[in-house]
């Protein structure tokens, strides 16, 4: 079995059963009542959460590329990608739907005047933009600009973190964590730099991911 093989037959299929799993298991606790006291808050606060730990995932492609030389990891980047979309776009579609029952009138306004969902908001419309611009014909029209637009991934891990701190009144711990990992990954890749610029073909092939 070739290396592509292996990703497309083995790899992205447990990527995709590892990314629906969340999602399966709030659909679950909701039918058989085993949510939070405050179901839509349980379910904000999780679709939320995994949205950030997806996007960690995210970052930490390039880190463990470069630490274990295996470039096939790229081509997992785009979906692992497409997963902190969805879940943020969830996280959203239940904000809109249970707390401001599709005012978008409400919605507009809460964007305006609460910085926590200003930020939220603007990081998933950053999100939008690496989703929409993600298909290989995205990346074809774009050429290298492709590059330069999907580096907004950095923009919307910090943008989602500070919309996290924000949103808790009290306990700010599990933030911290996630603040703590993000500041590891965007680290690691300064050390881990390569010393050498990789041939033109060898970048182009790090789009097709």
């Amino acid at each position: 079995m070739t290396e592509g093989q292996l990703i497309r037959r083995v790899i992205k299929p447990v990527l995709w059963a590892a990314g629906l799993a969340p999602l399966g298991w709030q659909v679950w606790a909701f039918f058989a009542g085993h949510l939070e006291a405050e179901p839509v808050k349980g379910m904000e606060h999780f679709t939320g959460q995994t949205a950030i730990v997806i996007l960690c995932v995210t970052l930490a492609v390039t880190p463990i590329r470069r630490l274990t030389g295996w470039n096939g990891i790229i081509k997992l980047r785009r979906l692992i990608g497409l997963f902190a979309f969805f879940y943020a776009l969830i996280h959203f579609t239940i904000f809109l739907t249970f707390d401001l029952e599709f005012s978008f009138g409400d919605l507009w306004k809460n964007v305006v005047d609460r910085p926590w969902i200003t930020v939220g908001f603007a990081a998933l419309l950053i999100l939008t933009v690496l989703a929409v611009t993600s298909p290989q014909a995205m990346v074809r029209k774009l050429g290298k600009r492709w590059t330069t637009v999907h580096r907004l991934i950095y923009l919307a891990a910090g943008l989602a973190l500070l919309h996290f701190f924000w949103s808790q009144k009290k306990d700010i711990s599990l933030p911290l964590k996630f603040a703590v990992v993000v500041a590891v990954l965007l680290g690691s890749r300064l050390i881990l730099r390569p010393r050498t610029r990789r041939p033109r073909t060898v970048a182009r092939a790090d789009l097709r991911g």
